[in-house]
């Protein structure tokens, strides 16, 4: 069981200040329609939302980008975009954030993704994606892996962020891994089904039960199955460790040497899981690079989380309501552990 004292916690904390992490991925806008609905359409048996606000946000590996920038590190942003108003939106947020554009690449070929969602009385009433998910080109795949190579010693860290749109492809993948290990770097992966088995030799891989049960095959429910998948992955992937995030059950951690821990949930508010994930890694990442153990770390992601799936939309944490959940977790957990 890991539990923080106040001074530990801010002494992380104090060391997320600075810390240059690279995030590597799919690059989106997230469009938000917030409204009410007080009616169905006679046109078909569907609500009518009656529009209040309009708003955009980073979203995909810039929302990653987002969660780390509010912790207190640098990140580095590194993708995809379309030659495109979409793509002029994503820009403009970084610039009104005071995110660098170095990394970001643009490719004519392809739209920038955008996913619109409308909310309504706080509650998702439909998502619509507007994207492409065909590979990289082959050119653009070097000037992403060169992004990443010209920075590799001013940087303390690399996210994998991969939704399958495309960017990260397995080149990508082997190449930036290779780099890392060379130079000693910390590299976690959000995984997706296309490329789970290419992310080999990491620091952490993260995917949820849903993306595990996908790439291993079978259902994911006991704690015999939950044991099997953390180890088979371990084995499979030779990574450092394994971090299975599983929804309300909370989070498991496999380590190379054998050791697992399990962390349960600690979210009592659930309004929304949008971008839950992106927190898990972005903490992850940043308390690695700032000197926490890997079970330090897991267990900041899973108090990250339990924070921001408690608001609507995608949210980044923020390091006082890191602290205060942190804090919380320790005050109640049972004494004796």
């Amino acid at each position: 069981m890991v539990t923080f004292t106040e001074q530990r916690l801010k002494e992380l904390l104090k060391n997320f200040i600075g810390k240059r992490v690279a995030v590597v991925g799919d690059l989106m806008v997230d469009s938000y329609y917030w409204g009410t609905v007080s009616r169905v359409s006679p046109e078909a048996p569907v609500p009518v939302v009656d529009v209040v606000s309009e708003s955009v946000r980073l979203g995909g590996a810039a929302n990653v980008a987002n969660n780390i920038q509010t912790l207190g590190g640098e990140p580095i942003l590194v993708g995809l975009i379309g030659d495109d108003h979409p793509g002029e939106v994503f820009l403009d947020i970084l610039k009104e954030q005071n995110l660098s554009s170095e990394g970001i690449v643009k490719d004519p070929a392809r739209p920038t993704t955008i996913k619109t969602r409308v909310i309504a009385h706080g509650q998702h009433v439909v998502r619509i994606d507007n994207e492409s998910k065909g590979d990289c080109p082959e050119h653009l795949q070097h000037r992403i892996i060169d992004a990443v190579k010209y920075k590799i010693h001013d940087i303390d860290g690399i996210i994998l962020e991969d939704y399958n749109k495309g960017v990260i492809t397995k080149v990508i993948i082997h190449e930036i891994i290779a780099v890392a290990r060379k130079y000693n770097k910390i590299v976690t992966v959000d995984p997706k089904f296309n490329n789970f088995f290419a992310y080999k030799n990491v620091t952490v891989f993260k995917p949820n039960i849903r993306e595990a049960e996908e790439a291993i095959g079978g259902r994911i429910r006991s704690d015999e199955d939950v044991l099997r998948a953390g180890n088979k992955m371990i084995e499979t992937l030779q990574a450092e460790n394994v971090l299975l995030t599983r929804g309300e059950e909370g989070l498991s951690l496999f380590e190379r040497g054998g050791d697992v821990t399990h962390m349960k949930s600690l979210a009592t508010n659930v309004q929304d899981v949008s971008g839950a994930g992106d927190t898990v890694i972005s903490t992850l990442t940043m308390g690695l690079a700032g000197g926490a153990s890997v079970r330090e770390a897991a267990a900041l992601a899973n108090c990250a989380a339990s924070v921001v799936v408690g608001a609507v939309g995608i949210v980044p944490i923020q390091p006082d309501q890191l602290l205060a959940s942190a804090m919380q977790m320790t005050n109640h957990m049972p004494s004796g552990l």
